[in-house]
């Protein structure tokens, strides 16, 4: 099902660590006209499922709005992907009622010391708990769905299964582990991005959790030859054709820096090869091809900067 994914505005009331997005970054957004187009076109082209995120899409006014339109125009399936501090019964009946049926609510990490610190914004953990919860109320009394967010980096990986754990007893039935990314605002933060084989552990133990809780885990940018037993629950988000209109430009989300997009010599006749869409070269760039290279047999073809041992 082809998704057309719409990134309002850079801007955000929040500033994570591990944020991709610059301050310079922080000043563009599109305006709804631009927004209402794509959207038209998108139907013409077959798409009738529907992402809106950001930034922080739920601090930006034409939101609703453009739930409402795109509902009239015959997208299907609407999701917000947001922070979840604004998420308020009053503002979740509301986008319900606009025709939002998914939410994706991003919590970082689960304990109050380690969210605050990745968000760097004192006082927003209650928030962020209540908006989840409230959301969780709402997937029980209307036709609507929730996934949470978990970030996989240096700072969030010895917590991870817990944080699976504390997502479960406040009755989440879905959630995704985001490898973090090297890129534009978080280019030069190396030391927050471990080696998959250094996280593996972590990973295994979270999905192990998630597989006990009858949760659905899945985990992002991390190659199914690494995952082993556990490929199963590999996801890649372009692989269901995603088109991503942002305030800069409109692209495939195969194409995007933050998908991975190299197979290297090692992915030669691997049983994946076909759809699994290999390493990104953010990573490629700090640790090489050798962790594919050493579980497929293969020599190492790519070195990557020096490894940074784990927090």
């Amino acid at each position: 099902m082809p998704l057309l994914d719409i990134i309002l505005g850079y801007d955000c009331n929040l500033s994570c660590t591990y944020c991709t997005i610059t301050p310079q970054m922080r000043q563009r957004s599109l305006a709804a006209p631009a927004v209402a187009k794509v959207l038209a076109q998108g139907r013409r082209d077959g798409f009738d499922h529907l992402s809106i995120t950001g930034g922080e899409p739920t601090i930006f006014a034409t939101l609703l709005p453009l739930v409402r339109h795109a509902r009239a125009l015959g997208y299907v399936d609407v999701k917000v992907q947001s922070n979840g501090l604004l998420w308020t019964p009053t503002n979740v009946a509301r986008a319900v009622e606009a025709g939002v049926n998914r939410f994706a609510v991003s919590i970082h990490a689960h304990r109050r010391e380690h969210y605050e610190a990745i968000v760097r914004r004192p006082d927003t953990y209650d928030a962020m708990v209540s908006g989840l919860r409230t959301v969780v109320d709402a997937t029980r009394t209307s036709d609507v769905e929730l996934s949470a967010d978990v970030i996989m980096m240096r700072s969030t990986l010895a917590h991870l299964p817990e944080s699976i754990e504390w997502l479960a007893e406040l009755g989440v039935r879905h959630a995704d582990l985001w490898f973090v990314s090297l890129t534009d605002g978080n280019a030069s933060n190396v030391g927050s991005m471990p080696a998959m084989t250094e996280a593996m552990p972590a990973i295994q133990a979270a999905l192990a959790c998630g597989r006990e809780r009858e949760m659905t885990v899945r985990s992002l940018h991390v190659p199914r030859c690494l995952l082993g037993d556990d490929r199963a629950h590999a996801f890649d988000p372009a692989s269901v054709g995603v088109r991503v209109m942002s305030p800069d430009a409109t692209f495939d989300l195969a194409r995007s820096r933050i998908t991975g997009q190299v197979h290297v010599p090692a992915c030669a006749g691997c049983a994946h090869e076909s759809y699994c869409p290999g390493l990104r070269e953010d990573y490629l760039a700090r640790f090489g091809d050798g962790e594919v290279a050493a579980v497929r047999g293969f020599p190492q073809s790519r070195q990557g900067a020096v490894r940074l041992p784990l927090a």
